[in-house]
């Protein structure tokens, strides 16, 4: 990060450990990062700890040991802070947009109602003035006729628009901090680089940051101002995202080469060494 940033988040040597029988099993591993008005990306192999630092900094592991030196939110101590505060960070300081809508809304309630909702709860506002601005908010995801979506329920729309919806949902009561969890993941290019530009927006406009979980290393290193590459729970390697091509550690290497280039050569793929002992480039 600029050091000339303010920054909104500052963790250090974030650990999340499980219980396995009598002992702890580590899956986070002293992990250190800052995050200003800015987009961070979070990269690794399924298994590597990406989607554990999100939820671990909203407190949304309730099974698991969460240790740091600090984890600091804008002057809260995010480690320290009772359920009744982390109630009033999340959704309304704090957002995550999940990654399947299926698992996160309510199979039994109208999807406008479940996106207004959200904005009652943080804002107070009027049932009238929470519907406005959800039918807003489900415009600006690029949902066509608004009205009529409002009123569906989660099984009748498609997964590309339940997504979509759950963006609004995490939107709405615009945060300071985003934690987007693979939020493209369900939808096709072209409403992709929609969601993309409202996610940008937020960030430059409205002085948002945004922490973006991804698979995808062309997504963060083209979207992205700073990517985190995790290995084994580790952070192997951190780099402004347009030096991506530049990164000096094997397995940021691997990864990189593993990935197919349309109109590149059709020899098989390399495949990616996890025998690599060095943690640390």
């Amino acid at each position: 990060m600029d050091k000339s940033q303010e920054a909104l988040l500052r963790v250090e040597k974030l650990s999340v450990s499980y219980r396995s029988g009598k002992t702890y099993n580590t899956v986070v591993k002293g992990v250190s990062f800052e995050l200003g008005r800015e987009r961070l990306g979070i990269v690794g192999e399924s298994g590597s700890g990406k989607s554990t630092i999100g939820r671990a900094l909203l407190k949304l592991l309730p099974t698991a040991r969460i240790e740091a030196d600090r984890m600091d939110f804008s002057g809260t101590d995010l480690l320290a802070a009772s359920e009744k505060q982390m109630l009033d960070i999340r959704g309304r300081r704090i957002s995550m947009i999940l990654q399947d809508p299926k698992f996160s809304l309510n199979p039994v309630h109208r999807v406008g109602d479940q996106i207004a909702e959200a904005y009652r709860v943080h804002t107070r506002a009027s049932s009238h003035a929470a519907k406005q601005k959800t039918l807003e908010m489900l415009e600006a995801v690029k949902i066509r006729d608004p009205e009529r979506v409002f009123g569906l329920y989660p099984h009748e729309v498609s997964g590309g628009m339940g997504q979509r919806i759950m963006i609004a949902m995490m939107l709405i009561p615009e945060p300071r901090i985003i934690i987007a969890d693979e939020p493209t993941s369900a939808l096709d290019v072209t409403v992709r680089m929609q969601v993309l530009k409202i996610l940008n927006e937020l960030v430059t406009e409205k002085g948002m940051g945004l922490i973006m979980i991804s698979h995808d290393l062309n997504l963060v290193r083209n979207f992205c101002d700073r990517v985190l590459v995790m290995r084994s729970g580790e952070v192997v390697e951190e780099r402004a995202a347009r030096d991506m091509t530049n990164c000096t550690h094997p397995y940021t290497r691997g990864l990189l080469a593993a990935q197919p280039h349309i109109g590149g050569s059709r020899k098989p793929l390399p495949v990616l060494n996890r025998d690599i002992k060095e943690v640390r480039a």
